[in-house]
């Protein structure tokens, strides 16, 4: 599996060590799944951090060690009624040929999540659907 992480669920692992998105960093670097994300997200989650919670950017710095980072897909087009400010997201993910992109954006992600049939064969999930699905 190739997870890709968007900027607010980097932004949650760096703030929150011990929730479920650090711990699945934690798991990509044990070698369980590869860990992709791209520098628009690494830099949206670093200018969110700083603004908010300065202290947790050398956890951010520790986290990303863990990562591949990809560049966007040029050869995919974003699903309808993705707003144009997640765009750069989703085709990276699709760079990344992730698996998963993962997200805690309802807002924008939503209509999206679990129809790897409208997304070009990658699963939109928040960090607890990937976990309870692994359950399964």
């Amino acid at each position: 599996m190739r997870l890709f992480f968007d900027a607010n669920t980097l932004f949650t692992a760096a703030h929150n060590p011990k929730g479920k998105a650090a711990l699945v960093i934690e798991l990509g670097g044990a070698g369980y799944w590869t860990l992709c994300t791209s520098a628009y997200a690494i830099e949206e989650a670093q200018r969110n951090l700083e603004a908010k919670f300065p202290d947790a950017l050398p956890m951010l710095t520790r986290q990303l060690a863990h990562f591949e980072t990809g560049h966007e897909s040029r050869s995919h087009a974003c699903p309808a009624g993705l707003p144009r400010k997640d765009c750069p997201i989703y085709l990276a993910a699709l760079g990344c040929r992730a698996t998963h992109l993962l997200t805690v954006d309802l807002r924008d992600f939503g209509p999206l999540m679990n129809q790897p049939e409208k997304t070009d064969g990658m699963l939109i999930q928040t960090v607890s659907q990937f976990l309870e699905r692994l359950d399964r």
